[in-house]
C-alpha cells in the first residue's frame, strides 16, 4: 500500500508537468495588463494560452476573450487564432463590429450547439465533434474556450453566460460537454434560473460526455497532492474534496439530457485504482444523474471518448431525436447512485460559504 501511495504521485507528476509548463507559456502581448497593451492593427500570432483566456463573446470563428484573473483585459482572436485587437471588452467589440461590417459577417442564428471541453483541455480537443455536428446536423457551433485549471466553476459559468448573452438571434440552444464542461453547464443553468426565476426557453437538449456528476473519487484522493493542486487549481479541488460545497450550486438540466459514459460494461473498468466500472479517470456510477432521458456506455477511456466516432453518432442522434439508439431502447436514469460512491467527507472550514454567483453581465438582454 505504501508503494502504491508513492507510485501514484510519480505518475501524476509525469502526466501533469507538461500542462504546468504550457500554462506558463504565453505570447509577449498576452502577458500585458494595460488596457492599451497592443495598438497595432496588423494581426499577430498567439501561442494559444488556453489556460489564461476565457471566451466571453463569439461570432462564428471570431472570439473576444478575457484574461483569467484580470477582469477588463481582453483580446480579439480571428479564425486562425491571430490577435486583431487587445484592450477593454468595449474596444474589442468595436473592432469586431467593424470587421463584421467590412466582411459582411452574418449574425449567428438558428439551432446552436454550445460545446465545452473538460479540465486541462482546450476547445481544439472538441473540434472533431464540433465539425461532425455542424456537417451532419446543420447546427450552428459555438465551441467555447475557458481556462479550466484557473478560477472556479462559478467563474467559468459566468463566462459561459456572457457567451450565451451574445447570441440573441439564436432560436434554439443545445449543449454538449465533456467531463468538467458538464459541471460548468450545470452551474450556468442553476445561475440563470436563480437570476430569472425560470430556464431560458431556448434550452432544448444537453449531451453529457463522461460527466463527473457526483464529483471525482480520483480528485478527492489526490486533493492533498502538491502537483495536483498547483496544476489543476481550484477546479480540481472542487471536483474532489470541495465537491460537497459545489454540488448545491448545480442544476439538473430542466430540459431533456442524455449521458454518454466510458467503461467496459462489466465489474471492472480501465483503472486498477477505481472501484467498479470506469473510464480510467471517473467511475461509471458518478456519471449517472437522476432525470437523464437516456444513458449509453462507450468502451473508451476518459481522454479519448469525446473524439470517438460512436460518441459523434450518439450525440447527433440525441440532439436530433432525444435518444442515442432508438426510442424503444432508451435507458433513462431513474435514481442517483448511492452517495457513498464518492468516498469523501466535506472539508472543515470556519465561516459561511460564499453566496452563489449571478449569471450574465450588466446590461445583458432580459429574457
Amino acid at each position: 500500500m505504501a508503494g502504491t501511495r508513492t507510485f501514484i504521485p510519480l505518475i501524476l507528476t509525469a502526466i501533469l508537468a507538461p500542462l504546468a509548463f504550457a500554462q506558463d507559456t504565453a505570447g509577449p502581448h498576452e502577458s500585458a495588463g494595460s488596457s492599451d497593451m497592443f495598438e497595432s492593427r496588423i494581426p499577430l500570432p498567439t501561442l494559444g494560452g488556453s489556460q489564461f483566456w476565457a471566451d466571453v463573446h463569439v461570432l462564428h470563428e471570431w472570439r473576444i476573450q478575457e484574461r483569467a484573473g484580470r477582469g477588463g483585459d481582453c483580446r480579439l482572436l480571428g479564425p486562425k487564432e491571430f490577435c486583431h485587437a487587445t484592450g477593454s471588452f468595449e474596444k474589442c467589440l468595436k473592432t469586431l463590429e467593424e470587421i463584421k461590417r467590412s466582411q459582411q459577417i452574418e449574425p449567428m442564428r438558428g439551432r446552436a450547439v454550445v460545446i465545452l471541453h473538460g479540465l486541462g483541455a482546450s476547445r481544439w480537443t472538441m473540434r472533431r465533434l464540433a465539425d461532425y455536428l455542424q456537417s451532419q446536423g446543420d447546427y450552428t457551433i459555438v465551441n467555447v474556450e475557458y481556462p479550466s485549471t484557473r478560477g472556479s466553476m462559478a467563474d467559468h459559468a459566468r463566462s459561459l453566460a456572457r457567451v450565451v448573452d451574445g447570441l440573441p438571434e439564436v432560436e434554439e440552444l443545445n449543449f454538449v460537454g465533456h467531463s468538467m464542461g458538464n459541471i460548468v453547464i450545470r452551474h450556468y443553468m442553476a445561475d440563470v434560473q436563480k437570476q430569472w426565476g425560470r430556464p431560458d426557453p431556448r434550452w432544448r437538449r444537453v449531451v453529457m460526455i463522461a460527466p463527473p456528476n457526483h464529483g471525482s473519487l480520483a480528485a478527492t484522493r489526490l486533493s492533498d497532492n502538491s502537483v495536483f493542486k498547483a496544476v489543476l487549481g481550484k477546479p480540481g479541488r472542487q471536483l474532489g474534496a470541495e465537491w460537497s460545497w459545489l454540488e448545491s450550486d448545480l442544476a439538473t438540466p430542466p430540459c431533456p439530457f442524455g449521458i454518454i459514459a466510458g467503461g467496459l460494461g462489466h465489474g471492472g473498468g480501465f483503472s486498477f485504482f477505481l472501484p467498479g466500472d470506469d473510464d480510467g479517470r471517473i467511475g461509471v456510477n458518478t456519471t449517472r444523474l437522476k432525470g437523464a432521458s437516456d444513458f449509453v456506455l462507450v468502451p473508451m477511456i476518459h481522454e479519448l471518448i469525446a473524439n470517438d466516432p460512436r460518441t459523434f453518432k450518439y450525440a447527433l442522434n440525441f440532439l436530433n431525436d432525444g435518444f442515442f439508439v432508438a426510442e424503444d431502447q432508451r435507458q433513462p436514469v431513474l435514481e442517483n447512485p448511492p452517495s457513498e460512491i464518492a468516498g469523501r467527507t466535506p472539508p472543515l472550514v470556519d465561516g459561511p460559504q460564499s453566496p452563489p454567483p449571478v449569471a450574465g453581465r450588466p446590461g445583458a438582454q432580459t429574457r
